[in-house]
């Protein structure tokens, strides 16, 4: 409590004191770009994927415009070591997306190198993931794939930087005929994803939906 007064909550776009369980206020809440995508429709980030990688459905949560809201956040939530903003985000997801057509069997995260995981100290997408795994009783694994190559975080490239690369992902284990909701912060050429996309699809079966904290324009 003493530190709460000494240190308090502040939104981060305006500083205001808000709640310790807030990540912004309510007049910056509204600033927001939601995408409002609906996650078994068409919509803008499943036409990118369909161009990458055969896919069943895709869902983003915010737009990721230079300058934005959302980059702070997203930004806060992968190098601002406030792994509680998984939480934050994961209940406004939950407050906009359906699977009323199909629940996927599946949910796994796009893993960091063992390196950068030691870095950061933990994987931002695994406290998301969590919260909308007990949610919508979709079982979660985290380890089923490994990122074999130590990269430069991609938000911190510039999109000309941003290459594929082969062989970047493995799976740990076997897995076939499974509908597979792949997690990651933010979708930008959609390189990363469609590594790891690829990577479960060469199994007999295995279909993919993504869901993405944010879509890069």
């Amino acid at each position: 409590m003493f530190l709460h007064l000494l240190f308090p909550n502040r939104c981060i776009e305006c500083s205001k004191i808000i709640s310790a369980e807030e990540l912004v206020c309510e007049l910056c809440f509204r600033k927001i770009n939601f995408t409002h995508h609906y996650f078994g429709r068409d919509n803008q980030l499943k036409q990118e994927c369909k161009l990458l990688f055969p896919i069943e459905n895709a869902f983003a949560l915010m737009q990721f415009e230079k300058e934005s809201l959302s980059r702070k956040i997203v930004h806060s939530l992968k190098y601002g070591k406030r792994e509680k903003v998984g939480k934050i985000l994961a209940n406004w997801t939950k407050e906009r997306i359906s699977f009323e057509q199909e629940l996927p069997d599946l949910i796994t995260t796009v893993p960091l190198h063992p390196k950068k995981l030691r870095e950061r100290g933990y994987n931002q997408l695994h406290l998301f993931a969590d919260l909308l795994s007990t949610h919508f009783r979709i079982p979660r694994d985290h380890q089923l794939l490994r990122r074999n190559l130590y990269k430069k975080a991609q938000a911190k490239k510039s999109k000309s930087e941003r290459v594929v690369t082969e062989n970047l992902f493995s799976l740990n284990k076997e897995i076939s005929g499974k509908h597979v909701l792949i997690i990651d912060d933010v979708f930008t050429t959609g390189n990363t994803m469609s590594s790891v996309a690829w990577e479960i699809l060469k199994n007999s079966g295995n279909r993919v939906s993504i869901l993405v904290i944010a879509l890069d324009e």
